[in-house]
């Protein structure tokens, strides 16, 4: 038999290929297939020289997908033939730097299983070195200043490595074989513990910072993409305190523990949310408490779920140990300012705050807040999108050829850049509001914009004039596309799920600046991924004093017994105000329904924080068979919800003392039969069988979870967010898409239906 001819070839690989261990993984790849020639990082992917025969190269080109190493993400493969070249062995080159090019980044990852192993194993070098790491874990996204990623292009570039870092380093059989942030105690990163100004204190600071924080002290922490606040979080004092020297005096806070046993004596845990907080993304995850936990009830009072995380760098894991108890672990910021990221910037920031500060020496480049998530429905369900995700994708299956900035929403703002088929959203921002939050997302953007070569022809935006992301767009060269609030939530879940043509969209949330000029957020639109047309709405109340209802909840509810005939108990001055309609703008808001039921049931009248009273309300409440009346009619060409009846009920249950959890389980089977009875009767009417739910209300799982129900026994197919948040974190997506198929070449664009047109 005649031997197989030799092949030579290009092979370059695209995808997450950089800072996971994949070309020490070529490597020995190669070795294990006879390959000879050699490997080099490039500003797109991976590239491979590679001679062998055919038969060898087809196993190694096979190899490259079905045995990548766990964090990288293989998009594409492609092999261009080459002219015969002589080589002896294979070997890893220089990156290539190219002008005009760029490669996916891989975000920071959770520690993995073999370096928690050697950071807490008394014979080994790296014994409780706090920034322990290998190709499989530790720092990536924050500590990157260019690509290709090498050592010299991110913050470890001062360290110079030592011998035996060197050896690991260019060893191939080592996991640390060009692992970019390598390092140990002798040449690596420091850790120092400094009082309130800063000084240093001595001892070891681990077992400082540990008995600080069981002695109830706050300590501020430098993680992977900026400060955290720890303390106690069994404490109830130590907790108080944190909430007041932060200004965060009622929002929950997220707790870490040690590890999933301890989860699991604080709350429930299934397999998929164990699976969920050990991954490499290690989210913060909503779980069900158990009864009695030893939590302080000063963490999440007055809701029924705790935001729970593992450990996710070396540092945490020796403090949790160390210090022997669950830790309150929020961002290191003032309330609604950004993350504090330089040591010297937390040391002005976070005076006042922290007793102590926790610090070291490695650089961080980039913002990067913890991702919080849950599982819903056997499936994760991402209610913020930071660390562990971001600068990850989101993968579409449609490629767009003109590239757009889409700006986001007001609150928990995101950005997203559009290119081709990746949509790279940016790491959670927060509320757009103050000029140090217009720096943060200022920051963020430029530097996803320089790492990925990302040159935006459009940018879209909300239609809110008064939104910061509006005046930003307004100052902006480009193009300018507006994109209705609620029309991206649904577009934002059509992108999530890969779906196209026409869905009937609930986009219920808060708020949002609808074309007619008045607050949405309780709509159902027969939308497509660039039109859309409202179908069908809340029925609106009066919102006396506009905006100020957000917070003041008893105003709403004031509205709404307004309407309803109930306005013996409305203070004569908000009355008078009612009657004249002056600064009463009107809302369809389905958030503004549950903060109005929470506050005539007396759950509480002021809103400390955005969606408290909702969240509170879903706590209370008890899962109900029985509901109360409300009209579906016709009003101005819409269907309309006509909820006064449902209130009217639940006034009277509140005038017989009927039990809080059964008028709070009766408000949500309500809502929830309203949205069924509205969809299957717009399906009817159009033959649309898929329904899209977006906003921040379907963070109620509750709801959500009925809704569902009823949706499927109505024989229509739902589809939920599962890679973006369904709240305005997800906005900037559906933004981007909308802004991308409005601009699809002429002789594309199919003419949307008479369901779906809409003014542009």
């Amino acid at each position: 038999m005649l031997p197989d001819e030799p092949q030579y070839g290009l092979i370059e690989v695209r995808g997450i290929v950089q800072g996971v261990g994949f070309r020490p993984f070529v490597y020995r790849l190669a070795g294990n297939y006879g390959i000879k020639g050699n490997v080099t990082n490039t500003s797109e992917g991976v590239r491979i020289r590679a001679a062998a025969s055919s038969e060898r190269m087809r196993g190694f080109i096979r190899a490259l997908s079905q045995q990548a190493p766990p964090q990288a993400w293989i998009e594409d493969i492609s092999w261009k033939e080459l002219p015969a070249f002589e080589v002896e062995d294979f070997t890893i080159s220089s990156s290539l730097r190219e002008a005009g090019t760029s490669t996916l980044i891989s975000p920071d990852l959770a520690t993995c299983d073999d370096c928690l192993a050697e950071l807490f194993d008394p014979n080994d070098r790296r014994y409780r070195y706090p920034f322990i790491n290998c190709t499989n874990c530790g720092p990536r996204f924050t500590i990157i200043e260019d690509t290709p990623y090498d050592r010299p292009m991110t913050t470890m570039a001062g360290f110079k490595m030592c011998e035996r870092c060197e050896e690991e380093y260019h060893d191939p059989a080592n996991r640390r074989f060009h692992a970019q942030p390598d390092a140990c105690p002798e040449c690596g990163p420091r850790l120092w513990l400094g009082d309130d100004g800063g000084s240093e204190i001595a001892g070891d600071p681990i077992e400082l910072a540990a008995e600080l924080l069981r002695n109830g002290k706050i300590v501020a922490i430098k993680g992977l993409g900026g400060f955290q606040l720890a303390c106690d979080a069994t404490s109830g004092q130590a907790v108080a305190g944190l909430r007041e020297r932060k200004r965060r005096y009622s929002k929950p806070l997220a707790v870490m523990v040690s590890g999933l046993e301890e989860a699991r004596r604080i709350c429930r845990v299934s397999e998929e949310e164990a699976r969920l907080l050990a991954s490499p993304g290690s989210p913060i995850v909503l779980l069900n408490e158990k009864i009695n936990n030893s939590i302080s009830r000063e963490v999440a009072e007055g809701l029924e779920h705790q935001g729970v995380f593992l450990p996710y760098t070396p540092l945490h894991h020796l403090l949790l140990r160390e210090a022997g108890i669950p830790l309150v672990m929020t961002s290191g910021n003032m309330s609604s300012e950004p993350i504090c990221k330089d040591n010297l910037e937390a040391l002005e920031r976070l005076a006042g705050i922290a007793d102590y500060f926790l610090l070291h020496d490695r650089d961080i480049l980039i913002r990067y807040d913890d991702s919080v998530s849950r599982i819903f429905a056997g499936a994760e369900y991402p209610l913020r999108r930071a660390r562990g995700y971001a600068p990850y994708p989101v993968k579409l299956k449609d490629t767009y050829t003109t590239e757009v900035i889409a700006l986001g929403a007001e609150l928990k703002n995101t950005f997203c850049f559009l290119r081709g088929s990746h949509a790279f959203i940016g790491q959670h921002i927060g509320e757009m509001d103050t000029g140090e939050a217009l720096s943060h997302y200022e920051e963020a953007r430029d530097a996803m914009q320089h790492l990925f070569r990302l040159d935006p022809q459009v940018v879209a935006h909300d239609l809110h004039p008064d939104y910061l992301t509006t005046r930003l767009a307004m100052e902006s060269s480009l193009p300018r596309i507006g994109v209705q609030h609620h029309h991206a939530h649904i577009v934002s879940c059509m992108a999530d799920n890969d779906i196209q043509g026409e869905v009937i969209g609930v986009a219920w949330d808060g708020t949002g600046y609808g074309e007619d000029g008045t607050v949405w957020g309780g709509e159902f639109l027969f939308s497509d991924r660039a039109h859309f047309r409202r179908a069908a709405r809340l029925r609106p109340y009066l919102m006396p004093g506009g905006e100020i209802c957000i917070s003041d909840i008893s105003r709403m509810a004031a509205g709404v017994l307004w309407e309803v005939g109930e306005s013996d108990g409305i203070a004569e001055e908000l009355a008078a105000q009612l009657r004249s309609g002056f600064n009463c703008p009107l809302t369809s808001s389905a958030g503004r329904m549950f903060d109005a039921a929470a506050a005539i049931i007396g759950l509480r009248d002021k809103a400390l924080y955005e969606g408290q009273a909702a969240c509170e309300l879903e706590a209370v409440a008890k899962r109900m068979s029985s509901r109360y009346p409300y009209h579906l009619l016709e009003s101005n060409g819409l269907l309309e919800i006509d909820t006064r009846p449902l209130f009217k009920a639940l006034i009277d249950d509140v005038a017989s003392k009927a039990q809080m959890a059964e008028i709070a389980g009766r408000f949500h089977t309500t809502l929830t039969a309203a949205i069924v009875e509205t969809c299957s009767r717009l399906s009817e009417e159009t033959g649309l069988e898929r329904i899209a739910l977006s906003g921040g209300v379907f963070q109620n799982e509750l709801l959500t979870s009925m809704v569902l129900e009823g949706l499927s026994s109505a024989g229509l197919e739902c589809y939920l967010h599962h890679r973006v948040p369904c709240n305005d974190g997800g906005i900037s997506l559906g933004q981007a898409v909308v802004a991308a198929e409005r601009c699809r070449p002429s002789p594309q664009i199919e003419v949307p239906s008479q369901r779906c047109q809409a003014l542009l």
